[in-house]
């Protein structure tokens, strides 16, 4: 009977495919490139064979498992590289798609509202449709301005418009102020997001990704932008 010369190492195969080696292992497999991760998998799987005990030698439907394992960690990394290309390629049409936007009115996550040549804006999203719709205004010291009932307002995203009139029906100084929304359907509430409106004035490509310059606000996601007007 031969007996193998160096232990098996089915185990450390399976561990380095399945992230169950050792810390050192793992961060020397992350760097590696998939060629130099196939290389090692031959390496180690040519060995295995060598060393195998001739009366008991390896199972081909294992040997067959570790080949596809292999083939699969291979065609992930592949899939990552096209992705990050296909991604890096679409930043330069992302920037020019946004840079159209800049002079252009939009709705994005807020509460303020300003208030110039007597006339404001602002927006809201309803998560369903309301029969009773409220807009509160507010001055720098939380005092109500004044309030518009809006009635019934579909789902999603409406905008309103303020003629800066206080409740008494007196101009208030041009300024920022704030406001909410209260929505409600035969009684029961609606949740109401309250939608800043802006200018954008300025595109910027960071690290997270585009960012706006909204009005006042800086540094808002392309993605919190609701309505275009």
């Amino acid at each position: 009977m031969v007996s193998p010369t160096q232990p098996n190492n089915s185990a450390a195969i399976y561990a380095a495919l399945n992230g169950g080696a050792s810390s050192a292992t793992a961060a020397t497999t992350s760097n590696s490139s998939t060629s130099a991760l196939q290389d090692q998998f031959m390496t180690l799987l040519v060995t295995q064979l060598k060393n195998q005990d001739p009366l008991n030698p390896m199972d081909n439907a294992q040997m067959t498992s570790q080949m596809a394992q292999i083939n699969t960690v291979s065609g992930i990394n592949q899939l990552n590289a096209t992705l990050q290309a296909l991604s890096a390629s679409m930043t330069p049409n992302q920037t020019v798609q946004a840079a159209s936007m800049i002079g252009h009115g939009v709705l994005v996550p807020g509460n303020g509202v300003d208030l110039a040549n007597g006339s404001a804006m602002g927006g809201f999203s309803l998560s369903g449709p309301s029969d009773s719709t409220k807009v509160s205004i507010y001055d720098s010291s939380g005092a109500l301005v004044d309030t518009m009932n809006l009635g019934a307002q579909p789902a999603g995203v409406s905008d309103w418009q303020w003629n800066g009139m206080d409740g008494n029906g007196n101009p208030v100084p041009a300024g920022s102020y704030t406001f909410k929304v209260e929505a409600s359907l035969a009684g029961g509430a609606v949740a109401a997001n309250t939608l800043q409106y802006g200018v954008v004035n300025s595109v910027t490509q960071g690290a997270t990704g585009l960012t706006l310059g909204v009005g006042s606000l800086q540094n808002v996601a392309l993605t919190q932008v609701q309505q275009i007007l």
